[in-house]
């Protein structure tokens, strides 16, 4: 009898380890960073938006590593072109200052430059206010007024490693990004300083209405390499 309860116990044993293991197979999240391993003016992802980019306020974030031994150069982070206008462009500046521009001039904030270290940055804007900021890992730069009252345009397409001067074209090597760049997500919204403190330090925060990087569709041209790894 006591043989008999000790199989059951055994068996028992032996099925919830094979649920539990399943369970955790299940619940492994594949994470995929996006690799520009050379200068080219052919190496470029398109992100497909969840939504039209239509937009008076945002949140962008993402984890960037730079990778340009022995140049200093600008370097485009974020391109969002329409048929006509650059509507949403993010990049690290020759004097190593960081910007954005909608449809126009843009805006500068001083920071600490890119490395080889994995950063994460966000970049928030509000149109009802002018209010704009940068983010780097978690801690916030002055904030800016720039275009109040304007708004982001959709129509247009998304492009990570590339500036075009064109829509979808003309690409220019010496612009383009070198590294590695990751969870590239975005909301129509201004984040929270907690939330993106939280996001910075790898706490689950709400996931991005224009762009999740955990569901994404990415379209990979050149010689762009997408690396995953499990989470």
């Amino acid at each position: 009898m006591s043989y008999t309860v000790c199989s059951d116990k055994i068996r028992l044993s032996v099925v919830l380890f094979l649920v539990a293991s399943s369970a955790g197979l299940a619940g492994s999240v594949f994470l995929k960073t996006l690799v520009f391993p050379d200068e080219s003016d052919n190496s470029y992802v398109e992100m497909v938006p969840q939504k039209p980019l239509n937009l008076g306020a945002f949140t962008l974030c993402m984890r960037v590593a730079r990778e340009l031994p022995n140049m200093e150069r600008e370097i485009i982070l974020f391109a969002y072109r329409t048929q006509n206008f650059d509507e949403l462009n993010v990049w690290q500046e020759l004097d190593g200052r960081y910007s954005f521009y909608l449809s126009g001039d843009g805006v500068m904030f001083k920071a600490p430059k890119l490395g080889p270290t994995e950063t994460h940055m966000c970049v928030t804007w509000d149109s009802s206010s002018g209010a704009a900021a940068i983010f780097m890992d978690g801690r916030k730069n002055v904030t800016k007024m720039y275009r109040r009252g304007h708004r982001i345009r959709s129509g247009g397409k998304v492009i990570i490693g590339q500036d075009p001067d064109g829509y979808l074209g003309s690409f220019e090597a010496k612009q383009s990004f070198v590294g590695s760049i990751r969870d590239v997500n975005m909301w129509d919204s201004v984040l929270s300083d907690s939330t993106i403190q939280d996001m910075n330090s790898g706490k689950r925060v709400p996931r991005g209405n224009v762009f999740d990087w955990e569901s994404v569709e990415l379209k990979v041209n050149g010689g762009t390499e997408v690396v995953n790894s499990e989470h």
